[in-house]
């Protein structure tokens, strides 16, 4: 059977940028904090996340802005909701993504769309666009490519874990299927790729932050993606491995703060 995850991470420089990120994860994964402390440090990266994903978006606030709740800005809600219910997705995310796609826009845009259009794929051409993709596939696109993507997700590959993450992310970013937070939804959807398919299974890595300190590629790495071309979609692959891997750096940073008290 053709495995197209598995031909992806056969593109050039690909298995190089995620073996680098593998060892970030597992050097993470390797601090002795985590024995005692694994839950507050997921709740940490989690938060860290977060504020992110909602200044990808956009909406760039202070950490501890966020920590202490003092915005009611409808995206970095979106994303706390977003955050605070991965753990309870990842089985869904495993046999039906569609299902938590659906259930992740709801999350994100509970306060920024109307509830009838919650979970739904886009009905027409607008979306929102920080990140200056331009027109967006048609709906009748969208629709099919989902379909794509679902197969793929709940298919066998021999693919690692970040291989999968970053073209899931890939596809949803490029073809906003909701039309508001899609780039919350994305990155969440690789997120859960990673904890799913057991790179990272506490989400204890924060790859929004990656992404966020990556921010001047990241829009450009992306139309490299939507371009198809193995070159392209190789470069997305490899700055999704590079995000990873700065945000495991950021999560270690963050234990060594916990072991120093």
């Amino acid at each position: 059977m053709s495995d197209p995850f598995a031909n992806v991470a056969g593109l050039p420089e690909v298995p190089e940028a995620v073996d680098r990120a593998r060892e970030a994860v597992d050097r993470l994964l390797g601090h002795r904090i985590l024995r005692r402390r694994s839950a507050e440090v997921s709740a940490e990266s989690a938060l860290r996340g977060a504020r992110a994903s909602a200044a990808l978006e956009g909406v760039a606030i202070p950490l501890e802005e966020v920590r202490g709740g003092l915005s009611n800005d409808p995206v970095v809600q979106g994303t706390l909701r977003v955050s605070a219910e991965l753990g309870a997705l990842a089985d869904t995310w495993h046999r039906a993504p569609r299902q938590a796609l659906a259930r992740l826009h709801t999350l994100a845009a509970a306060d920024a769309v109307d509830p009838d259009a919650l979970g739904r794929p886009r009905p027409g051409d607008e979306a929102a666009d920080p990140l200056g993709l331009g027109a967006p596939p048609p709906p009748a696109d969208v629709a099919t490519r989902l379909d794509v993507l679902s197969d793929l997700l709940t298919a066998p590959t021999k693919a690692p874990a970040m291989v999968v993450a970053a073209i899931a992310q890939g596809e949803l970013l490029a073809l906003r299927p909701f039309g508001w937070g899609d780039g919350i939804v994305a990155r969440a959807a690789a997120r859960l790729t990673l904890v799913d398919r057991g790179l990272d299974p506490k989400s204890l890595t924060a790859p929004e932050v990656g992404h966020l300190e990556l921010r001047a590629e990241y829009g450009d790495a992306l139309r490299g993606y939507a371009t198809g071309t193995p070159e392209g979609v190789a470069r997305w692959v490899r700055h999704c491995a590079e995000a990873i891997e700065l945000g495991a750096r950021e999560t270690l940073a963050v234990c060594e703060a916990f072991q120093r008290g």
